[in-house]
C-alpha cells in the first residue's frame, strides 16, 4: 500500500498548492502556482497554474504511480457545468503525465477535511470572503452566506474593511475627528491622515477613491481593523465583536443548538491568531459548548485524503487522514484553545 500514490490540491484565487503523498504518509512533492481559479482568471489561465502545480509535485515521482486525485476549489460546481473549463483541466491533468481520474470538490468540504476526519460536521471560512456548511457524509449538505460582497459575506475581510469606511464616513459627516482607525484607512486610501478645510470634501475624495477601485479591494483594510483591535481601539474592538456575532448567526442558519459534531474554523481571519478567532471562538463556545473545535490546516493534504477514501486498498480512513494531514489545533468548544498561526486559503485574508 505505501507504494500507492495519491495527489491533492487546494485551488484559490491568488496561489495553488499541489502534494503527492503515499498512503503510508510519506510527501513525496510539493507545488505552487498561482491562481488557478477559472471564475477569477479564465479557464486556460487556470489550467496552465494547474500544470506549474501539478509538475511541481510530481517532479521526483513517476506519475503513473498515482491512483486518484482530488482538486479543492471554489466555484467547483461551475466548473463541473463548464464543458470547456472541464476539458481544459482535463489537458492539463493528462499534460502532467497523469492518467488516474479526478474529483473536483469545493474548497469548503476541503477545508473541512483539512481539520477533521469526521464525516458530519460544519466547517465556517472567513477570509476575503465568508461562508458556512454543514457537512453530511463528507459532501457539502447545507449552505449559508459566501453571498459575495454585494449581498452578503457578513463579517469577512471585506465586510471589515468596507464597515471599517462606513464608520469613518459617519465621523466625517457628524463632525468628529477620526479616531486612530479612521486615520489610518485615510491614510491607505487618500495618501494622508489631513481632513480638507471642508470635511466634505474629504469625503466625497474618499467616495471616490473606493469607488474606483473593485469592491473585493475593501479587504485590504481588514488588517487594519486587526491591528486597532489588538491595541484596544473601541472602534476595532466594537467591528470584531460585530462580525464575529454575523459569522456564528450564519452558522445557526444551518446548525442547531446543542449540536455535538466537530466545527472547523477556515481562512486567514480564523486560523490565525486573531481577535476575530478568539471571538467566534467564544461565540461557538457559548452556542455549542460540547462541539470539538479544529482549526483547517493543509487543504492540499486534505484533499489528497478525500482521493484516497475510495482506494480498495483503504479500510480505515480516519486512521488514513492521520497519517496524511497534519494535525491541526483541537479543543472543546467550552475551551478557548491556541489558534494555528498559518491561514488556509489564497493569502493572509484570502479564502
Amino acid at each position: 500500500m505505501s507504494d500507492t500514490v495519491v495527489v491533492g490540491l487546494d485551488v484559490g484565487g491568488t496561489s495553488t498548492r499541489a502534494t503527492a503523498l503515499t498512503l503510508d504518509g510519506r510527501r513525496l512533492g510539493d507545488g505552487r502556482a498561482g491562481g488557478g481559479n477559472p471564475t477569477s482568471h479564465g479557464a486556460d489561465r487556470a489550467a496552465a497554474e494547474l500544470l506549474t502545480a501539478l509538475r511541481g509535485a510530481l517532479a521526483d515521482t513517476d506519475p503513473t504511480r498515482v491512483r486518484a486525485g482530488t482538486i479543492g476549489l471554489a466555484g467547483a460546481g461551475r466548473l463541473l457545468a463548464d464543458p470547456a473549463g472541464r476539458a481544459a483541466f482535463d489537458r492539463a491533468w493528462h499534460d502532467a503525465g497523469l492518467r488516474c481520474p479526478y474529483a473536483v470538490h469545493g474548497d469548503a468540504l476541503v477545508a473541512y477535511a483539512s481539520g477533521t476526519a469526521a464525516p458530519d460536521g460544519t466547517v465556517l471560512i472567513a477570509g476575503t470572503g465568508a461562508i458556512a456548511a454543514q457537512v453530511h457524509e463528507l459532501r457539502l449538505d447545507r449552505v449559508a452566506d459566501g453571498h459575495g460582497w454585494l449581498l452578503g459575506d457578513a463579517g469577512s475581510g471585506f465586510w471589515l474593511g468596507r464597515e471599517a469606511v462606513r464608520r469613518l464616513l459617519a465621523d466625517l459627516d457628524s463632525g468628529r475627528a477620526p479616531d486612530a482607525l479612521g486615520q489610518q484607512v485615510l491614510t491607505d486610501l487618500l495618501g494622508t491622515p489631513e481632513l480638507a478645510a471642508r470635511p466634505r470634501d474629504t469625503v466625497d475624495t474618499l467616495i471616490q477613491a473606493v469607488t474606483r477601485r473593485p469592491p473585493v479591494e475593501l479587504a485590504r483594510l481588514a488588517p487594519r481593523v486587526v491591528a486597532a483591535a489588538i491595541a484596544g481601539e473601541p472602534t476595532g474592538r466594537a467591528l470584531i465583536a460585530e462580525a464575529a456575532g454575523h459569522l456564528a448567526e450564519s452558522v445557526t442558519r444551518i446548525r442547531p443548538a446543542g449540536t455535538l459534531t466537530p466545527i472547523v474554523l477556515g481562512g486567514g481571519l480564523l486560523t490565525g491568531d486573531t481577535p476575530l478567532a478568539a471571538a467566534v471562538r467564544d461565540e461557538a463556545a457559548r452556542r455549542w459548548p460540547d462541539a470539538p473545535l479544529h482549526s483547517a490546516g493543509d487543504g492540499a493534504a486534505a484533499a489528497a485524503w478525500l482521493a484516497a477514501r475510495d482506494l480498495p486498498e483503504v479500510d480505515d480512513p480516519t486512521t488514513l487522514h492521520a497519517l496524511l494531514v497534519p494535525a491541526t489545533t483541537q479543543q472543546p468548544g467550552r475551551q478557548r484553545p491556541a489558534v494555528d498561526r498559518e491561514g488556509t486559503g489564497s493569502g493572509p485574508w484570502g479564502r
